[in-house]
This record gives C-alpha cells, sequence and structure tokens, in this order.
C-alpha cells in the first residue's frame, strides 16, 4: 500500500486536450466556454463533479493569478476546502488575503524567502523549500503533519506533468467538452518537457479505465487510474 496522499487529477479538457482557450492568460475556459453556444449549455455539470471532489485542493499561483484572486473581486469562496498553492511570484499579498479568507486553511509553498505570505497572519501556513519544491516530499508532509489522505490536483499543464511523471497522480478524472480548441501553444491537460528518447518512454503513464459518463449536452466524464 502507497504510504503517501491519494492523488486525483481532475480537470476539465476539450476533445483535444486543450485546457484553456487560448496562449495568454486572459483567455480561460471557465469563462469563455459560457459565452459559446455548445458549450454554455452543458458546462454546470463540471462544477456539479467539482463539488464533489476532496477538501484539499492543489494548485499554482499563476493559475490563482489567472482567474482573479489578486483583485478586489477574488472568485474563491469554499470556506470547508483546503488550498495548497505552489507559488514564487504569481501572488500578491491581496491575493493571499483573499486566499486565506476564502478557504477553511491555505498552504502555501515556495521557494521564495521573500514571498508576501510571509507578512500574512491568519488562516495560512507557509511550506518552504530552500532550493527546489520536493513534491514527493510535499505530500508526504501533507499527510504525515496535516493528516490530509487524498487530494484533488487541479493545476496547469506543466504542474500536471512534473507531478504525474514523479509518479504522484493515481486517479485522472477528465470532463471532455465537445470542442476542438487547436493551437500549438494553448496548454493542454499534461504539458512539460517532449520526449525525445527511448529511455524516456518509461516518463508515459498508462491508465485504465474505471468510469466512462455520458453527460447532458455531449459533455462526457471519464475517470483512469493510473498504472
Amino acid at each position: 500500500m502507497k504510504q503517501r496522499t491519494f492523488n486525483t487529477l481532475f480537470m476539465i479538457s476539450s476533445l483535444d486536450g486543450k485546457i484553456s482557450t487560448g496562449s495568454v492568460d486572459s483567455r480561460d475556459v471557465d469563462t469563455d466556454y459560457k459565452k459559446i453556444k455548445g458549450l454554455s449549455e452543458g458546462l454546470y455539470q463540471y462544477y456539479d463533479l467539482e463539488k464533489r471532489t476532496d477538501i484539499v485542493s492543489f494548485n499554482t499561483g499563476r493559475v490563482m493569478k489567472k482567474i482573479g484572486v489578486n483583485s478586489n473581486n477574488s472568485p474563491i469562496n469554499v470556506p470547508s476546502c483546503n488550498f495548497v498553492i505552489v507559488d514564487n511570484t504569481h501572488l500578491t499579498k491581496k491575493g493571499i488575503t483573499n486566499l486565506t479568507n476564502g478557504t477553511k486553511k491555505l498552504f502555501l509553498v515556495t521557494t521564495n524567502k521573500k514571498h508576501p505570505a510571509f507578512s500574512v497572519e491568519g488562516n495560512l501556513e507557509v511550506i518552504y523549500f530552500s532550493k527546489k519544491v520536493n513534491f514527493s516530499s510535499l505530500f508526504k508532509i501533507l499527510k504525515s503533519k496535516y493528516k490530509f489522505n487524498r487530494v484533488t490536483i487541479q493545476s496547469g499543464g506543466t504542474m500536471n506533468s512534473t507531478l504525474i511523471r514523479e509518479g504522484l497522480i493515481d486517479r485522472v478524472s477528465v470532463v471532455i467538452a465537445p470542442a476542438l480548441v487547436g493551437g500549438r501553444d494553448t496548454s493542454t491537460l499534461i504539458d512539460g518537457k517532449s520526449i525525445a528518447s527511448e529511455k524516456d518512454l518509461s516518463l508515459i503513464k498508462s491508465l485504465k479505465l474505471v468510469k466512462c459518463e455520458k453527460l447532458k449536452n455531449s459533455y462526457l466524464h471519464l475517470v483512469y487510474s493510473v498504472n
């Protein structure tokens, strides 16, 4: 039995694997799909499923900045959910405060000694790594110290790639939207460095289908265990 947290990657993706609608941060699925006929009608099903995920959500500061947590109108209001956010430079003091006010507790993971989180008091704990975040150690800390046995990961494609290739994702739960977004530079479910050599083929994780559910308005919900 694995002695670590059980981590689920939960995302919404287009049929061609895109988790954004464009290559710049102003393009965002949550905003843009609501404007597109054929996508807006069924988008609510993703949010309904999201409400059933674990009480610990893992994400990055870049994603949080993109959705607007640094503004006066932060969209984060989940008082029953703990947030684990990896960030060095994207979050402001205002963003940190918004996250602490909108969550059960914020766990800020950073290698930046001058991160604004160190100046915020209250509903916050900073997990500091001196050089590089060791994600295997991080999840061990979350399990042993904070008793987090399950974590839902909803980060960007680069972070998703790091976690899946380090063997830190146990399950993938994806809502497939009936759309083809395209764009070489548009983020996908798994980004990161491309595989070039045969010896790196071991980084490709095979999956076992656990569930395939047809949702309304041509959406699908696919669940896989990671081998």
